[in-house]
C-alpha cells in the first residue's frame, strides 16, 4: 500500500506545467467508438481513470495503445462486445460514457452501474430519459443497464437537472441519430465543449456547445481524427490553491486562464494576488488570506471539484467562512479528516462553517475520494510537522503525479510504500455509487 508523506510549512514557489483534462479526457475516450475508424487522442493525461478506461474498451475489441505517455491510438473497426461488465467499469465513473456511443452507433449498450468517488447517491436518471426520448429501451437489472433501439430519432430533451454527464451522454448518443436532437438546459462545463469539439473534429454536426441549449443535426457517419485534450483545469485550480495556502509564489502554465475565472475571482477576494497571461497564471500570497462566502455551482460558477481544496484554503484565513455544496449531497464527508488537521469546521447538511485558524497541525488522514484527496494534500502543505496520507489511489485516479510537481515547486512530499499487513486507522474501501444533484 502506498501513502504520501508531506512536511508541511515549506513555501511553495516556481512553474507547474498542467497537463490534459481528465473530465474531458474520459468522455472523449469513448466518443471514438463512434467512428469505424482510427483516432489519435493527444494531451491524455497518465492517469489510473485513463488506463482503466482504456482497459474496458479493449473488452469490447477496441484495441488501444499508447504511442507515447500522453497519446493514445484507439482503433474501433472491430468492435465485437456490446456489454461492459461490472469488473471493467468498477474503477471509474465516466464509464457511462459507453452507453451512450455503443447505442449511437451499433443501437445497442450493456453497461454496469459504474463506480468512482462516494460522496453521494448519483442516479443516472437523467441519461435513461434522454436515451428513451431518442427511441431506446432501457432496462435496469442486476446492475446492468441495457439500452437497445431499433432507430434513434431526433427530438427535444429539457433535462430537468443541469448534468454533464447527462449532457455528453446524449451528445454521443444523438450524433449519429436520425434528424435534429436539441438538448436543453444543457451543461457548459468545458469538458462538454471539448467533446463536441472532438465530434465535430470526427463529422459530427453540433452546435451551441458551451450555452444552455444544444442542437445536434445526425450524420450518417463518423470518420477519425487526431485530437488535443484541453488542459485540466481542476489541477491547475489545486495547484494555485496549493501555492496561497503556503504563502507562496506558483505560475500554473499551459491553461486556459477563462476556465479559472471563477477560481481566480474567489482567490483574489480573499486577498491573493493573480497575475493572468495568455496561457497561464500566477499565484502569489505573503501572509493570511481573508475568509469569503463560497457557493458551488455549474459552470461557469465555482466548480464543485474545487470546493475540498478551497475549503483547505479556508481552514487556515483569518475569519469565518461559509460553504454552500448545491451540486453533490455528501461532499463534506472529507471534512471529518480535516479536522483531525486541526481544521474548526461545522457542517449541518449542504453548509460548511469554516473558522480559520493560524496553523494546522500534522496528522494521519485519508483520502476519502479524488478532489477529497486532493485537499488533504493542500491542507498537509500547511500543516506543522509530518502528515501521511492513506488510500492515495484515489488521487491517481485524477492527477498524473502530483507529488512530483509538487516537489518541484519545492514541497518535501514523497510517495512511500508501507506494509500491507499495518493496520491504517480510518481506511475505507468505497463501494461504487450512482449519481444525483441536489435540486
Amino acid at each position: 500500500m502506498e501513502q504520501l508523506w508531506i512536511k508541511g510549512e515549506r513555501r511553495l514557489q516556481g512553474d507547474a506545467f498542467i497537463n490534459g483534462a481528465k473530465n474531458a479526457a474520459v468522455a472523449v475516450i469513448p466518443a471514438a467508438i463512434l467512428a469505424n475508424d482510427i483516432c489519435i487522442i493527444e494531451n491524455l493525461p497518465y492517469i489510473d481513470d485513463v488506463i482503466s478506461l482504456s482497459e474496458a474498451m479493449n473488452e469490447l475489441g477496441v484495441k488501444t495503445e499508447f504511442l507515447d505517455r500522453h497519446t493514445l491510438r484507439i482503433d474501433s473497426r472491430n468492435i465485437n462486445n456490446f456489454q461492459a461488465v461490472y469488473e471493467s467499469v468498477k474503477k471509474i465513473r465516466a464509464s457511462y460514457y459507453l452507453l451512450g456511443a455503443l447505442l449511437g452507433r451499433y443501437k445497442q449498450a450493456e453497461v454496469a452501474f459504474p463506480g468512482g468517488c462516494n460522496f453521494g447517491v448519483r442516479p443516472i436518471d437523467q441519461h435513461i430519459k434522454g436515451f428513451e426520448a431518442l427511441g431506446a429501451e432501457v432496462i435496469v437489472e442486476h446492475g446492468m443497464i441495457r439500452a437497445k433501439a431499433d432507430r434513434l430519432i431526433g427530438t427535444s430533451i429539457y433535462l430537468d437537472v443541469v448534468s454533464v454527464g447527462a449532457t455528453i451522454n446524449l451528445m454521443l448518443a444523438a450524433v449519429l441519430a436520425e434528424g435534429t436532437t436539441i438538448l436543453e438546459n444543457a451543461a457548459k462545463e468545458p469538458h462538454v465543449v471539448d467533446t463536441a469539439n472532438f465530434l465535430n473534429s470526427m463529422g459530427a454536426n453540433i452546435k451551441g456547445a458551451g450555452t444552455d441549449v444544444i442542437r445536434i443535426i445526425g450524420v450518417e457517419k463518423l470518420h477519425g481524427s487526431t485530437y488535443m485534450i484541453i488542459p485540466d483545469q481542476i489541477e491547475a485550480g489545486t495547484l494555485m490553491i496549493a501555492g496561497a495556502i503556503t504563502q507562496g509564489d506558483v505560475k500554473v502554465c499551459n491553461i486556459i486562464p477563462k476556465h479559472m475565472e471563477s477560481v481566480t475571482a474567489k482567490l483574489q477576494e480573499m486577498g491573493a494576488e493573480v497575475i493572468e497571461g495568455d496561457d497561464f497564471i500566477r499565484v502569489r500570497s505573503t501572509g493570511r488570506l481573508n475568509s469569503i462566502h463560497l457557493k458551488t455551482l455549474p459552470y461557469p460558477g465555482f466548480p464543485t471539484d474545487m470546493q475540498p481544496q478551497m475549503s483547505a484554503l479556508l481552514s487556515v484565513a483569518k475569519g469565518t467562512s461559509i460553504i454552500t455544496e448545491s451540486v453533490w449531497e455528501n461532499r463534506f464527508q472529507y471534512m471529518s479528516e480535516l479536522k483531525r488537521l486541526g481544521a474548526q469546521v461545522k457542517v449541518e447538511g449542504r453548509v460548511a462553517v469554516v473558522e480559520g485558524v493560524e496553523r494546522l497541525s500534522a496528522a494521519e488522514v485519508s483520502a476519502l475520494d479524488l478532489r477529497a484527496g486532493a485537499a488533504m494534500v493542500v491542507a498537509a502543505l500547511a500543516a506543522q510537522g509530518e502528515s501521511k496520507i492513506t488510500n492515495v489511489q484515489y488521487i491517481d485516479r485524477g492527477y498524473e503525479e502530483l507529488e512530483v510537481k509538487l516537489r518541484s515547486l519545492g514541497a518535501d512530499i514523497r510517495r512511500v510504500q508501507v506494509s500491507s499487513e499495518k493496520k491504517v486507522p480510518r481506511q475505507r474501501i468505497l463501494e461504487p455509487v450512482l449519481e444525483k444533484k441536489i435540486i
